[in-house]
C-alpha cells in the first residue's frame, strides 16, 4: 500500500438462485485468482465461500480492476461449463469494490475474510479456500 497504487476489497456473488459452489469449483476459483498474482496484480488475500468471493487485490500499473474481476469471473464460468458442472449464467454481473485506504482498514478487511468461514460454519476446523499473503 505504501507505493501509491490502489488496493481494493472486492466481492462478487453467484447469480440469483444458482446452486452453491462445489469444492472443485472453489478450487477453480482459487486457481484463477492466483494465476496472474505478482504479474497483473498482487493479492493480499481471498476467501471463496459457497456463494460469494472476497478478494483484497492491488492491480499492477496499467491494469484495470474491472478487467481483472471480469477475467476471474469469465474464466471460472467457462471452466465450470467445460467441466459440465454449470450451464448459463454463473456470477451476478455486478460486483462490489472499495478502496482500502489505510493499514488499519487493510487489517480489518483481512480479518473479516479470515473469520468469514467460521461465522457461516462455526463447527469447521480448517477451511481450504482461505488464503492470506505472507508479508
Amino acid at each position: 500500500m505504501a507505493h501509491g497504487r490502489a488496493t481494493y476489497f472486492v466481492t462478487w456473488r453467484l447469480g440469483h438462485g444458482r446452486p452453491d459452489l462445489t469444492p472443485a469449483e472453489r478450487d477453480d476459483v482459487a486457481e484463477a485468482l492466483r494465476h496472474f498474482n505478482a504479474t497483473r496484480y498482487k493479492l493480499a488475500g481471498y476467501v471463496i465461500m459457497n456463494d460469494h468471493v472476497h478478494v483484497v487485490v492491488e492491480p499492477a500499473d496499467g491494469e484495470r480492476l474491472e478487467a481483472i474481476v471480469h477475467s476471474w469471473k469469465s474464466f471460472t464460468a467457462h471452466r465450470f461449463a467445460r467441466a459440465g458442472s454449470r450451464k448459463g449464467t454463473v456470477w451476478q454481473k455486478e460486483y462490489f469494490d472499495r478502496i482500502v485506504r489505510s493499514e488499519i482498514e487493510m487489517a480489518e478487511k483481512l480479518q473479516y475474510m479470515l473469520e468469514n468461514p467460521w461465522r457461516r460454519w462455526p463447527e469447521i476446523e480448517d477451511y481450504a479456500w482461505l488464503w492470506l499473503a505472507d508479508e
